[in-house]
């Protein structure tokens, strides 16, 4: 069995709470590391913790403004000289495209980072691995995801949520919800399979854990009904059912489902609510019209039906929730009325996971001084198809 074999099998057969004393005695042993840092990325996505099992009384260090954060943001890792000689490598761990956070590495003046860094590459997608199992027998990595306490509400809802983004050959994905940590109503979900993205972008009516359980009961059941093989007004029908037998009406969610054909780019959207959608083509930015259907659980036997367009590689879709595109500034003008379409081209460059990001830090600093006065959740989608894929 070769050495890296060997700590991928060690990682396995860890208890969840000791991987990272697995990586920072191999670091140690096999290459003379004398600085192991492994950091997670906080909800807020503005601080990297230090994973130790008291996160709270660790010193934390920014994304925007770090050697770590730098590693972070780029997705690649960055080099910075200790003060007593030798360097620090800061490397990103990342699954799948959802950005856990970070693992820093101190080595002697003499370590080549170059022909060290296929390793520590490998070594940070291991452990990335095991921590998204570990986190289903311990708190440690969720705990030091936390700047600040969650609200019950707000933890119910981060339980709920697939992951921060998402990679594969014909998209990119990526979501963020604020206040992160009082989050109540607004929630996302996605999955992809061998034919489909599908995703779903809810807002349960009402505050704290009212909207909380309300927004459960539905992503709750539009999962149901996905897995038991419904088409999309399927899906939206079932759930639909599910919140009026429960609340008879006086509780509704508002929701946005899309179904995307890996191989063909065609989609299928039942809007069922507030959420928006629009769409970076090249040059032009458009909102996206579609047919305004009832919220689920408004009424009984709700009838829901698809309608179609087709995405085109290199397509960027936004989604966004009132509270973002209903946001008003100091003016009185509405976010999603021009802001949030002129400002759309300026994020081209960025990466779909990043982009719910900056979105919502532009969003704040276009309200001022004024809270939030709703959920802010966005969702952004790169579309890069499969070669000969449709061009409708």
């Amino acid at each position: 069995m070769d050495r890296f074999a060997a700590v991928q099998q060690a990682l396995r057969n860890a208890p969840p709470h000791a991987l990272a004393r697995i990586v920072i005695a191999e670091l140690r042993e096999q290459y003379g590391a004398d600085l192991v840092e492994l950091r997670m990325v906080d909800y807020g996505v503005k601080s990297l913790q230090l994973v130790d099992g008291h996160a709270a009384k660790a010193e934390p260090v920014p994304v925007h403004d770090s050697p770590q954060g730098r590693a972070f943001g780029s997705q690649e890792p960055f080099v910075t000289q200790q003060p007593g000689g030798g360097i620090v490598v800061h490397l990103p761990i990342t699954i799948r495209g959802d950005r856990l956070g970070t693992l820093s590495v101190g080595l002697p003046s003499a370590a080549d980072p170059n022909g060290l860094l296929p390793v520590l590459r490998q070594l940070c997608e291991a452990l990335g691995h095991e921590i998204l199992v570990a986190e289903r027998d311990t708190d440690l990595f969720v705990l030091a995801r936390r700047a600040a306490r969650l609200t019950l509400a707000a933890e119910m809802q981060w339980q709920l949520l697939p992951g921060r983004s998402c990679v594969r050959e014909e998209f990119e994905v990526g979501a963020h919800l604020e206040p992160a940590y009082a989050i109540f109503g607004d929630s996302f979900d996605w999955e992809a399979s061998e034919r489909f993205l599908t995703l779903a972008v809810t807002n349960g009516m009402g505050e704290g854990i009212e909207a909380a359980l309300l927004t459960s009961l539905a992503t709750n059941a539009l999962r149901n009904a996905r897995r038991a093989g419904l088409d999309l007004a399927g899906q939206a029908t079932l759930a639909d059912q599910a919140v009026y037998a429960q609340y008879q009406g006086s509780a509704y969610v508002s929701v946005l489902l899309l179904r995307f054909e890996l191989a063909t780019g065609r989609v299928e959207a039942v809007d069922a609510g507030s959420p928006k959608v629009w769409r970076l083509r090249g040059r032009g930015v458009e909102e996206l019209p579609f047919d305004r259907q009832l919220p689920l659980g408004m009424f009984e036997d709700t009838v829901y039906a698809e309608e179609h367009f087709t995405v085109r590689p290199g397509d960027r879709l936004l989604i966004v929730s009132d509270g973002v595109h209903g946001a008003a500034g100091r003016g009185g003008e509405t976010y999603g009325e021009r802001v949030l379409a002129r400002s759309l081209p300026g994020y081209r460059m960025l990466p779909a996971g990043q982009v719910p990001v900056e979105v919502l830090r532009e969003l704040a600093a276009y309200r001022g001084e004024a809270p939030l006065q709703d959920d802010a959740l966005v969702m952004c989608v790169d579309w890069r198809g499969r070669e000969g894929s449709a061009e409708g």
